[in-house]
């Protein structure tokens, strides 16, 4: 799966596919939103300039904002895009894919950058091309919180709402190789600390 694959199939989802919780309520998908904006608030300064990288309908980037964070939402999907809009009119957001986010920012850095659902689906290379853009907009020093799962059998997703997995050796390595420094956290994500690249 490429990443256009991956992009094009949430793209054309139906809402109710792309998490369960939408299939229980609308109320317990949004619930689900702000319990997450709580757990990252745990790892990220209170006010910080925060990238929702894979924003989707805003579901935690609206709680982020209502938490009084200055919060820059960014999809692939204008579709996505418009559904956020049509809920938080006020949130910038931006129309980009990983590639897209230096020319928005210019010179900018961002305080946190989070990626919720949104690198297990994509493959190995694509992952770290994304991870590698995530880690540019984060000024030195910032956080970085990203589903980036680990597993004693890793594996490469093949179907867009697949899974990849690493090695905890090639997490290690591309930390080291992109400037990233693992910060033990309670989050079922992994939480990094953007540092310099070893010489």
């Amino acid at each position: 799966m490429t990443a256009a694959d991956v992009i094009e199939a949430w793209d054309q989802a139906d809402p109710d596919a792309i998490h369960p919780l939408r299939r229980v309520s609308e109320d317990a998908y949004w619930e689900s939103g702000r319990q997450q904006a709580d757990m990252l608030a745990t790892v990220i300064p209170a006010g910080a300039k925060v990238l929702d990288f894979g924003c989707g309908d805003g579901r935690v980037a609206i709680p982020m904002a209502a938490l009084g964070y200055e919060v820059t939402a960014v999809d692939s999907s204008q579709r996505m895009l418009d559904r956020l809009n049509d809920r938080a009119p006020d949130l910038t957001t931006v129309h980009a894919s990983a590639d897209g986010i230096a020319a928005h920012l210019g010179r900018r850095r961002m305080d946190a950058v989070y990626s919720l659902a949104v690198l297990i689906h994509h493959s190995y290379a694509d992952c770290l091309d994304i991870i590698t853009r995530l880690r540019a907009a984060t000024k030195l020093g910032g956080t970085l919180v990203l589903d980036w799962p680990v597993s004693d059998r890793p594996s490469e997703a093949s179907h867009w709402i697949g899974v990849t997995t690493w090695s905890r050796e090639q997490q290690a390595n591309a930390c080291a190789r992109i400037g990233l420094e693992p910060v033990d956290s309670e989050l079922p994500w992994g939480v990094y600390r953007a540092v310099k690249v070893a010489s």
